[in-house]
Formats: structure tokens, C-alpha cells, sequence
């Protein structure tokens, strides 16, 4: 005779259900409620889009890690700042490598690998009239119009994938003679608890004009 499942056995399956489904659903809700960054995609190539993004304003930090470069920020939005005003949250966020100083006990400074994170402000923002940050290891910047070459990938942002897509859309540049200037950074468009397989991510580069 089959046996069919004990009610504890159900209970954690329909519970574990209940989880992946809500966990789903908040990761749709965020994706819809965040203001993203507006573009106009000029081409496509083989995989890698060439945006143009028009005149922006970040709030921006380098910290010895990402987890301090987006405390800082995430507090600067939530009201730490001289406003006490909290400002939406937007996507993307950026993340590039960055040298930082570090002072030792004898007071030489030596170069160590930090982060330096942007959370882009809402269109209404400008950069006089934004919140004044409490802290100097913020600051508001403005950024002209720029053209970037763009490739996005999903899952989670690990170096390995970062790596792998950044060398790809090199190669398609490369491939369709076109100039990068600068360094690559990171974009990432969602929240952390989204789940896996909804996260959008792109490695990106600006071109030369």
C-alpha cells in the first residue's frame, strides 16, 4: 500500500511554498516600485547595448568595502543628512574598484583596493539642491550626459561573473571598433533580498565621444 504524507511533512512543503512565493513576489514588487535611471539605447551589438544617460546626480562614497560604502549611503538617503530628508531609493547602484589611502601607526600612507559607490538621486534633485550629507565621506556629484556600452547579466554579481562579462564586452568593442575611456563598473538594479533569477546586473564602460 502507498503511503501518503504525514501532515508535518505537508505543512513544511506548503509553508516552504508559501516562502518562494512571497519571496517571488517581493522581488516583482521592488522591481516595480524603484525609480530606475533613464536611458535611450542608441544600438544593439551582439549582446551589448550603447546607451546615452543624460545629466544625473549621485550621492557617492570609498570605502574599504561594499558593505561600508552602502551603509553610508543608504543612511544618507534615510534621512542622515542635514535635511533630515529621506529620498527615494533608485536603481541602479554603481560599484567600481577604487584606491584608497590608509594611514599606518607611523603615519605613512600606502595604497590598499576600496569601492566607490554611486546611488544615482531622483530626477527632481540637482546638485546644489540636494540634502548636504552629514558626514564628508559623501558627497553629491553631478554627472554630464554620457554615452556607456552596456552588457547585463543575471544571478548574483560574483567577481567570476563580473569578470567573464566584462571581458566579453571588451571584446565586442573591440569587435566593432569602438574606444571605452575609463574604468568598468558594476550596476546592480535590485534590492538584496531579491531572489537569484530576477536580479538584473550589467557591467558597463563609457565611450569616447
Amino acid at each position: 500500500m502507498a503511503r501518503t504524507a504525514s501532515t508535518p511533512a505537508k505543512l513544511t512543503v506548503g509553508a516552504l511554498a508559501a516562502l518562494g512565493i512571497a519571496w517571488v513576489g517581493w522581488g516583482a514588487y521592488s522591481k516595480g516600485t524603484t525609480e530606475r535611471l533613464p536611458y535611450t539605447t542608441a544600438l544593439a551589438l551582439d549582446g551589448v547595448e550603447i546607451r546615452r544617460y543624460p545629466d544625473t546626480v549621485v550621492a557617492r562614497t570609498t570605502a574599504a568595502d561594499e558593505e561600508e560604502a552602502f551603509r553610508r549611503l543608504f543612511e544618507y538617503i534615510d534621512g542622515g543628512n542635514q535635511s533630515r530628508e529621506g529620498i527615494p531609493m533608485t536603481a541602479p547602484v554603481t560599484t567600481e574598484p577604487e584606491k584608497i589611502a590608509m594611514t599606518a601607526p607611523v603615519a605613512s600612507e600606502r595604497s590598499a583596493e576600496g569601492v566607490r559607490m554611486s546611488f544615482f538621486l531622483p530626477g527632481e534633485y540637482t546638485a546644489e539642491g540636494a540634502p548636504k550629507p552629514e558626514t564628508k565621506a559623501v558627497t553629491i556629484e553631478h554627472l554630464g550626459a554620457r554615452t556607456l556600452a552596456v552588457r547585463s547579466f543575471s544571478w548574483y554579481a560574483t567577481e567570476g561573473r563580473v569578470a567573464r562579462n566584462q571581458r566579453r564586452l571588451f571584446d565586442t568593442l573591440s569587435a566593432h571598433d569602438l574606444t571605452p575611456t575609463g574604468d568598468p563598473f558594476l550596476l546592480r538594479y535590485d534590492a538584496p533580498w531579491t531572489p537569484p533569477f530576477m536580479r538584473r546586473n550589467e557591467v558597463a564602460i563609457e565611450l569616447a565621444d
